[in-house]
């Protein structure tokens, strides 16, 4: 005796269809931070009104009206880079349609290496933002109030994210369980970053300095004694009155932090406007080459996937020490 099986309703195989969509849609909307899909929706705008301007289709675009956008786009003074992240963002909007995307065929893929190319004849290179180096981290922290719990915060903040060569959306996404204790500092545990965008978690070691007045260790512990915090965010924002809040401090925040207390140092070899959250992480690499740190070090520490993205945070005089033809031609 066979049984039949029944046939699942019309209107139940829809509504189970639609929460698959539904929960496709939700992880998909998770696969990069917020900021990136912000970034992104804004290039697509500046796409889709081109097109609207010159009476062409943006969705699905021709390789043609691609490679005419970024010409003249190249032509109204944008970078390479600037471009690039458009492309992605052409991408990302026909892959998400369902549509082939047109951003790497023959047509763009030409364009954009003549635009390069002009672009490296005319000397243009991308914006380095000036590195925070150990000595004038130092100065930061010298010129806080540590008796005030802010001074307090702000001075963990600098320390640690230098210490760790930390983004700075790592550095304020640190949780308290992300830090293990260790008898020669801290295991910090990074749960998301730029080169981890999955999630599978980097460990790195924050060194003490136990006889340094800039230990970072004991700048963590003087923060999260005073400000009794024991579980969540780390670095956590102040409100109205120097009130200290539950929520996390934001990652443009550690940038406004260092412009101003660079701006506060009157330094005329010190340009605040040069300076950005990135510094931190770029002042420990520059520090450490400049100390003849060893490289594989470095970079476990920044947690680069390229060596020639460490090297070039070495400085040039850097680059004559230990040469490889010290011994030769003599």
């Amino acid at each position: 005796m066979t049984t039949k099986l029944k046939s699942p309703e019309a209107s139940n195989l829809s509504d189970r269809r639609n929460l698959a969509l539904e929960a496709a849609r939700r992880y998909a909307s998770q696969s990069r931070a917020n900021s990136t899909w912000r970034t992104y929706e804004s290039a697509w705008r500046v796409f889709e009104d081109w097109c609207q301007s010159v009476s062409l289709s943006s969705l699905p675009a021709e390789p043609n009206t691609v490679a005419m956008f970024v010409g003249s786009q190249a032509d109204a003074g944008l970078s390479p880079s600037t471009l690039s992240h458009r492309l992605a963002a052409i991408r990302l909007m026909h892959l998400g349609q369902g549509q082939p995307s047109p951003h790497n065929t023959l047509a763009v893929q030409e364009v954009m290496r003549g635009i390069r190319r002009r672009s490296a004849k005319a000397g243009h290179r991308p914006e380095k933002k000036a590195p925070a180096i150990d000595k004038v981290v130092k100065r930061m922290v010298d010129q806080l109030d540590i008796e005030s719990l802010r001074g307090k915060r702000d001075r963990a903040l600098l320390l640690y994210g230098f210490a760790g060569a930390l983004r700075r959306s790592e550095l304020v996404g640190i949780d308290v369980h992300n830090i293990e204790a260790h008898e020669r500092g801290h295991l910090l545990t990074i749960p998301l970053s730029k080169g981890d965008q999955e999630g599978k978690g980097q460990v790195i070691g924050i060194l003490s300095q136990p006889e340094s007045a800039y230990c970072p260790i004991a700048a963590i512990q003087d923060w999260t004694t005073a400000a009794r915090i024991t579980s969540g965010a780390l670095f956590r924002r102040f409100f109205r009155n120097n009130k200290l809040g539950e929520q996390r401090l934001g990652d443009r925040s550690v940038a406004d932090i260092i412009k101003d207390l660079i701006f506060q140092l009157k330094d005329p070899t010190l340009d605040y406007k040069h300076f950005s959250g990135h510094s931190l992480r770029r002042g420990f690499l520059t520090s450490a080459g400049q100390s003849n740190a060893d490289l594989l070090k470095m970079i476990a520490q920044s947690r680069h996937s390229r060596i020639d993205t460490v090297l070039g945070y070495v400085d040039d005089p850097q680059r004559f020490e230990n040469h490889a033809a010290k011994n030769l031609l003599k």
